[in-house]
């Protein structure tokens, strides 16, 4: 009996954290169901400028390294392809539809540090930058070689005109 009791209060307690945890979870869900479904990869692409097997890590709103995008596919980190063309970015996710960021919406290409709940090396991550409806987003992924992956992307980022 001298040890139910706390044995109870912790089973409540982690039973409790767990509920706050999912109930947050359908908060986000709700709160981003307006972003509008990726696009569909287009039948025909040009040749690859870059492709890479690694991991997608996660995609957060744009300057809120901690504000993950829970919907569409997005809010789990998986195994993944990505391959840049002259049209777009193909993102192929496990277990997810192959998602298709088209060269208009992609506004920027960079390195990062950390995300989330991921700290990786200097520079480990690479972000894309991109707009998912009215809302700008960033999408990090770990790949192999991540130089090659953003000069690629830089190739489909707007050139800034010179004031």
């Amino acid at each position: 009996m001298d040890r139910l009791l706390p044995a109870l209060f912790l089973v409540a307690l982690v039973a409790l954290v767990y509920t706050g945890l999912a109930l947050g979870w359908r908060a986000r869900r709700r709160r981003q169901a307006g972003l509008p479904a990726l696009a569909t990869p287009p039948a025909t692409l040009g040749a690859p400028l870059a492709s890479a097997d690694g991991f997608y890590v996660a995609t957060t709103i744009a300057d809120a390294p901690t504000d993950r995008v829970a919907v569409r596919g997005l809010g789990f980190r998986a195994r993944a392809g990505v391959s840049v063309h002259p049209e777009g970015v193909v993102l192929s996710i496990a277990g997810q539809p192959d998602a298709f960021l088209p060269q208009p919406a992609i506004i920027g290409v960079g390195r990062a540090t950390w995300t989330i709940d991921r700290v990786v090396g200097r520079d480990g991550l690479v972000f894309v930058r991109w707009t998912l409806g009215d809302s700008a987003v960033d999408t990090y992924l770990k790949v192999p070689d991540p130089d090659a992956l953003v000069v690629a992307v830089e190739t489909l980022v707007p050139k800034k005109e010179a004031a």
